[in-house]
């Protein structure tokens, strides 16, 4: 009886141990996931490939308004160069909470995620009022065409 007991304690701390690193390995890769799908500290690069960024002819800017018209906004990249960014009823305005089209001004930082249509203008899926900003040095999503 008493071995049985040692057998006993012996598996419950067994079987205990390998639930506490399947629990632990599933909160790592739910961790990842939330993380990589709008970016975290990469910089909105996962955030980017959320809405097709990096390929399926989408495009991410990052910059600041310079222009705010009723269905579009111009934004200025930190290299200088502009970009149309064309906004719908459908279009998602972020920041802290949800936006809309009149908490877009001139001289706010923005990064819009979209389609680039054939003019260089880019459709808006979503656009990120004072998105996070890359850390560590690196590079800013630039748009693909």
């Amino acid at each position: 009886m008493n071995k049985n007991v040692i057998i006993s304690i012996i598996l419950i701390i067994i079987v205990g141990a390998g639930a506490f690193w399947g629990g632990m390995q599933y909160q790592r890769s739910r961790t990842r996931s939330a993380f990589g799908q709008f970016g975290g500290q990469m910089g909105g690069q996962g955030f980017a490939r959320r809405f097709g960024a990096n390929g399926q002819n989408g495009a991410a800017v990052r910059g600041k308004i310079t222009n705010v018209t009723d269905n579009s906004i111009t934004v200025e990249s930190p290299d200088g160069s502009s970009k149309i960014i064309l906004l719908s009823n459908s279009t998602n305005i972020n920041k802290a909470t949800s936006g809309s089209k009149s908490d877009l001004s001139s001289g706010q930082e923005v990064m819009a995620v979209g389609t680039t249509n054939s003019d260089g203008s880019v459709t808006a899926q979503l656009v990120q009022i004072n998105p996070m900003m890359p850390q560590g040095g690196s590079k800013p999503v630039t748009p693909t065409q």
